[in-house]
């Protein structure tokens, strides 16, 4: 096989917590000031992680950013000791306090865009760091987020380019506006880039409630810095509607693996004819038809799809060739989900055979279900050699994690909690000890 998926989830961090930190996203807005349980938290992510690399599909984590972010705190001119720069941001500015506590940074789909080297121009595999920079506490993570996928990503095969700038007119969130389509992993395929509104193209109509989050500029620009040539590249608008309906990415909308794309019947601006664009596009380029698979509004309303974040499913290919869908357990809870799943999976003219339901609550309620966890990654085996072997999940590193998360993660943080100068101390004893079983030695800045 030339070239197979790796799913690069992301670690929960010791500071998980509801801090209601994202306009436009639901499940974050309504659960703020819920008392959070870091340790379950992580152990549910490290449960996903287990299973599927018990089914087959190549796995493999990014690490948690450090948080609280003493340096950012710094940065917006507070000084003295930890303990006085956290009582001092708690009095004076606690919504800065809260971005930089945030553990944002496990959602890995928002890290970056991928394009592997059978689709550039170069025949590299490009790397473009997603600025994110809708939200305070998602802008904050982008220069750290850059240098650990440098570190990561090292061999020769790799191209990096860093976080666009130019402020809102080039918000870029990532690889949760981002899919790939191809006959097979190992086929050269289509990446189809989903922006919210554009700053200067007309024709364009923009979200009332809520602000989209990524422009059609941003896509653009990390199609050309990923050495896309223009036939391999589809840029669809997302439908406003949608967007004020709480689909603050496309990921929550929409999936793709390989030749299908899961889409709901409201997704896209020009409804149909969007369809049909990346339709013929995907076959020209391939040679073959895309399976688009449309969820009709009167099976699964835009309400019940951001309420069960079916679109944010994972659809992934296993080693006997046939998909899987990595759904939430708020999907099966759904009576009109879980019916449309099960005629999904019975229906014998689409590749998805199975389902699997996980318990990612503490995940979810921040607005962030399975697909949000993962970065998926397109690599060839001599691309995968030099990935560090730390980041590769196999079942003695999960041993070592599942025991690193029970013995250094709280079982209950308050937002109060955010000010303890302790938890600064906690998790820089808990990041130090995960450097050690990654074994990569200078992953964090901070002296202890």
């Amino acid at each position: 096989m030339s070239h197979f998926e790796v799913n690069f989830d992301g670690l929960v961090g010791p500071t998980h917590n509801y801090a209601g930190l994202s306009h436009g996203n639901l499940a974050s807005m309504r659960h703020r000031g819920v008392l959070a349980n870091p340790k379950s938290a992580a152990l549910q992510g490290l449960a996903k992680m287990r299973a599927l690399h018990e089914m087959g599909v190549p796995q493999a984590f990014l690490p948690p950013l450090e948080r609280p972010s003493l340096t950012k705190l710094r940065e917006f001119g507070f000084a003295g000791s930890d303990a006085d720069i956290l009582r001092r941001a708690q009095q004076e500015a606690p919504g800065l306090l809260r971005a930089v506590c945030s553990a944002s940074a496990m959602w890995t789909a928002n890290s970056a865009t991928f394009a592997p080297g059978h689709d550039t121009l170069d025949a590299k595999t490009h790397i473009t760091t997603a600025n994110l920079i809708s939200n305070l506490h998602r802008s904050l993570e982008s220069d750290e987020t850059a240098a650990n996928l440098r570190r990561i990503f090292s061999g020769e095969g790799f191209r990096h380019h860093g976080p666009l700038r130019g402020g809102p007119t080039m918000g870029d969130e990532g690889a949760a506006n981002h899919t790939r389509l191809a006959p097979a992993h190992s086929d050269p395929g289509l990446h189809l880039f989903v922006y919210g509104h554009s700053a200067y193209e007309p024709g364009t109509s923009a979200p009332g409630r809520f602000v989209s989050r990524q422009t059609l500029e941003a896509s653009k620009s990390v199609a050309r810095l990923n050495q896309l040539p223009p036939s391999r590249c589809c840029f669809l608008q997302q439908s406003p509607a949608a967007i004020d309906a709480g689909v603050f990415h496309n990921d929550v909308i929409a999936t793709g693996n390989e030749g299908v794309l899961l889409h709901h019947e409201l997704a896209f601006a020009d409804g149909r004819a969007a369809i049909g664009r990346v339709e013929r596009q995907y076959e020209e380029l391939c040679g073959q038809k895309l399976l688009s698979i449309e969820v009709p509004a009167k099976r699964v309303s835009l309400a019940h799809a951001v309420d069960s974040y079916l679109f944010n499913s994972q659809l992934v290919t296993l080693p006997d060739g046939a998909m899987c869908l990595i759904a939430p357990e708020e999907c099966e809870e759904s009576t009109a989900v879980r019916a449309f799943v099960d005629d999904l999976v019975a229906d014998p003219d689409n590749p998805i055979r199975s389902v699997r339901y996980f318990d990612l609550r503490a995940s979810m309620r921040n607005g962030g279900g399975p697909a949000c966890l993962r970065l998926r990654v397109v690599l060839d085996p001599s691309g995968w050699q030099t990935v560090p072997t730390g980041v590769k999940i196999d079942d003695r590193q999960l041993r070592a994690l599942e025991s690193w998360v029970e013995r250094h993660y709280r079982d209950a943080l308050a937002e109060e909690d955010l000010a303890d100068p302790a938890l600064v101390e906690e998790t820089r004893v808990a990041l130090d000890a995960l450097t050690e079983i990654m074994g990569l030695p200078g992953l964090y800045s901070f002296q202890r």
